[in-house]
């Protein structure tokens, strides 16, 4: 059997009298070098540096071994690797400095060269597989996969660095482009579920959706909303808008009841109209607001039934447009979500779908009520928050993000009092830019 340490180089050698402790110090420094330099014989090369230690027969030990001349304790010396292994070839005649330093220290040395030296093996290999691949994709999807760049696109989002660490990175990747290329031209769509043949559940969840939508550059978006980008159909009965306060027409829903309408019905909702013009709905970002207003009203403390809708997250296109459509059913709608770069794409896809809408507490005097002070760095960009130009430079100042919980009793406010805050504020809203519109 090959010795795992040295990789065979100490076959028939007599390293006994190379191991007794008095040499220990020569090996650990030869070790460090091997490590360092990524050459785990080190047989020849530049001169290691070493420093002479101050016990006598330490000294006396490494003698024979370092270019034959007395060693004086504490004195730097360089160690001539070519003379050192000529010198070692007595005890064996593959030893070399590096493998019996492995023996000594009992470990592979330079096992990290090695492991980034097949790295780069194994990510050569993925790029000559996605350009051979992509090359072979029907046209519509070579176009989004992008043959050019498919690759620096997933080194990008540390694809290459996942796939190598999966049992059989060319499996996974070779799924994922075969998947890739069942996906269908413009203006056409297939079911999820029949793009693996035996496995209806294969896209649902787990590595091989995700490197789909990472191929097809459909990452950072909303799963559902990323698929049907794709002209992929996903199951049409699970998310959807969390709801209290209005209904679709014609529905009976018991007053005060939280309800879920999923995207089967979002599709079509025809909502039932306010009973008066000065009638507001209320969408949010996050669940606890909605459950906030929900409980006020159990306990009796709230005024009125809170018309509220939970986007859950990111609202899908779908969501999006069952927003809007409540402003054709003659409802006043208010939008808000949190303050960080997320938030305030949320708020700007609600308003590109739905123009009449208007912002909610999400002025700048808003998110400094919440006393925000931080080191966070916010990633944003000038044109993040179109309805109010001092929003994002006051959020870069204080390096914070702030959360719809942070204003929650103003929020509830609003609610109790059936109207946003200065509904007004804003006179006109900038059109959204094309890239957060195709993300709604």
């Amino acid at each position: 059997m090959t010795c795992t340490l040295c990789a065979g180089a100490c076959k028939d050698a007599d390293l006994a009298p190379l191991l007794s402790l008095d040499l220990a110090w020569l090996w650990q420094a030869l070790a460090a070098a091997a490590d360092r330099r990524g050459d785990e014989s080190l047989a020849s090369g530049p001169a290691v540096t070493v420093t002479v230690p101050t016990e006598p027969a330490q000294c006396a030990a490494a003698a024979g071994l370092i270019d034959g001349r007395p060693l004086q304790p504490g004195q730097s010396r360089r160690i001539n690797l070519a003379y050192l292994t000529s010198a070692l070839s007595a005890r064996g005649s593959r030893l070399t400095p590096g493998a019996v330093a492995a023996h000594a220290c009992n470990r592979r040395l330079a096992t990290n060269a090695r492991h980034r030296a097949q790295q780069t093996i194994a990510t050569d290999r993925i790029r000559t597989h996605l350009e051979n691949a992509t090359a072979d994709l029907p046209h519509h999807v070579r176009e989004l996969v992008g043959p050019d760049t498919v690759f620096t696109r997933l080194r990008t989002l540390g694809w290459i660095t996942r796939l190598l660490n999966t049992p059989d990175p060319s499996d996974l990747l070779e799924q994922a482009l075969k998947v890739a290329a069942q996906l269908p031209p413009p203006g056409r769509s297939i079911d999820r579920r029949l793009m693996v043949p035996g496995n209806p559940h294969a896209l649902d969840a787990g590595p091989l959706p995700a490197l789909v939508l990472a191929l097809t550059g459909s990452s950072g978006i909303p799963t559902r909303s990323a698929w049907a980008r794709l002209g992929v159909d996903c199951d049409d009965l699970l998310g959807g808008l969390i709801i209290t306060g209005i209904t679709p027409r014609h529905w009976r829903i018991p007053p005060g009841v939280t309800y879920t309408l999923p995207p089967r019905e979002l599709a079509s909702v025809d909502w039932q109209p306010p009973e008066r013009p000065d009638l507001w709905v209320f969408v949010t970002e996050n669940p606890s607001v909605l459950a906030a207003a929900c409980n006020r009203a159990l306990a009796g403390d709230s005024p009125v039934t809170p018309r509220v809708i939970c986007t859950a997250g990111t609202p899908s296109r779908q969501e999006c447009g069952a927003v809007a459509s409540l402003s054709d059913a003659g409802w006043n709608v208010a939008v808000r979500a949190d303050f960080d770069q997320a938030g305030l794409a949320h708020v700007r896809a609600l308003l590109n779908a739905a123009p009449a809408a208007i912002p909610w507490r999400m002025r700048t005097t808003d998110y400094l009520a919440t006393a925000p002070e931080g080191t966070d760095t916010l990633h944003l960009q000038d044109e993040d928050a179109p309805w109010d130009d001092r929003l994002v430079p006051t959020m870069r100042k204080h390096s914070v993000p702030a959360y719809e919980e942070d204003l929650l009793p103003a929020l509830l406010t609003d609610i109790d009092a059936g109207a946003p805050d200065s509904p007004l504020y804003v006179e006109h809203v900038v059109p959204v830019d094309a890239e957060v519109s195709r993300r709604c």
